[in-house]
């Protein structure tokens, strides 16, 4: 059952120079159950499309194209307080970038995740509270700790709270947005095990944005790296890792350590992703690709189906190329 599907979604910020376009014909299907990581460099558009998904865009930016279907919805078309009222929270929520900062500090946290509920919900406050803190046992924190202050918690516990947060409306799809950003190593296990369980046991579709492969091989089922507003390949995890058909990918994970392989000399990527007001003719990763060919920096590449489940755009697994 598919849950989400993105349709040639363009996303674009306006600026005085023009137009950034951030998010570039992005197709996308998650289907129910499915755990997403959704990887690449800073600056290649990943939290440009979550926000477009959420609805949560800055003033300056737009969906210029494309469809978002929710549950065979497309929610572009909603008004305001339709998305509001029935979508945001109930059907899908997000877990910020940096716990430390997405929380109100003058209320209490037990206070914010009630009143999500309430808002959304036709419930009274007492009830809301004990939601509340059936969420933090579901996290694994004590629900005692609802009557704190956000500064009365750690770094892990604030990250805790804020996967407790975005269950609060029971949704069917969650946006989790670099979810161990600002954690030490052992908190980042336990957040990152707290994710993988709840996934298993509530059935939730998640979409992990983040730049560290280890935490999508950890937490993640599927993969799709995106490269300058580009989606440029999509696989199982198994196959990202074993088998990556784009230079883009393989050269993330030649950029990567592991512990399991033999010692070796990490390669870095040359040079930077392109300036999106102006980006490159072509294929975007051309300019930085060790195997380009003319064409590349000629035709954008069709996003191809290799095999059942893996696709990828570039010219070197065409015919032509």
């Amino acid at each position: 059952m598919t849950i989400l599907e993105v349709q040639d979604l363009k996303t674009y910020y306006s600026t005085l120079m023009g137009d950034v376009k951030a998010v570039d014909d992005v197709r996308l299907r998650m289907d129910k159950g499915e755990a997403l990581g959704l990887v690449g460099e800073s600056g290649c558009g990943k939290t440009t499309l979550a926000l477009a998904i959420m609805r949560l865009l800055p003033w300056n930016g737009r969906i210029a194209g494309g469809k978002i279907m929710l549950n065979d919805i497309d929610i572009v078309g909603l008004d305001d307080k339709t998305f509001d009222k029935e979508y945001r929270w109930k059907k899908m929520s997000y877990v910020f970038q940096g716990a430390m900062n997405a929380l109100n500090p003058v209320f209490k946290v037990g206070a914010q995740i009630a009143e999500a509920i309430t808002i959304h919900e036709d419930v009274e406050n007492p009830e809301a509270m004990e939601r509340a803190r059936e969420l933090f046992r579901l996290v694994g924190i004590d629900p005692e700790r609802t009557t704190s202050f956000p500064h009365e918690l750690s770094g892990g516990m604030k990250q805790r709270a804020m996967i407790a947060m975005a269950l609060a409306c029971n949704p069917d799809f969650i946006i989790a947005d670099e979810p161990t950003t600002a954690l030490d190593v052992i908190v980042q296990a336990q957040t990152l095990e707290v994710m993988r369980e709840l996934q298993k046991k509530l059935g939730l579709t998640t979409m992990i944005i983040t730049h560290d492969l280890s935490v999508v091989a950890q937490t993640c089922s599927t993969c799709a790296i995106m490269y300058a507003g580009n989606l440029v390949e999509y696989a199982d995890i198994n196959t990202i890792f074993s088998e990556p058909a784009h230079p883009y990918t393989k050269a993330l994970i030649g950029a990567f350590p592991s512990i399991k392989e033999d010692r070796r000399e990490l390669v870095s990527i040359a040079g930077v992703p392109p300036n999106l007001l102006h980006p490159p003719t072509g294929c975007r990763f051309n300019p930085r690709c060790p195997n380009r060919m003319d064409i590349c920096s000629k035709e954008k590449p069709d996003y191809l189906e290799l095999e059942d489940g893996h696709n990828a755009a570039c010219h070197l697994l065409t015919k032509e190329g």
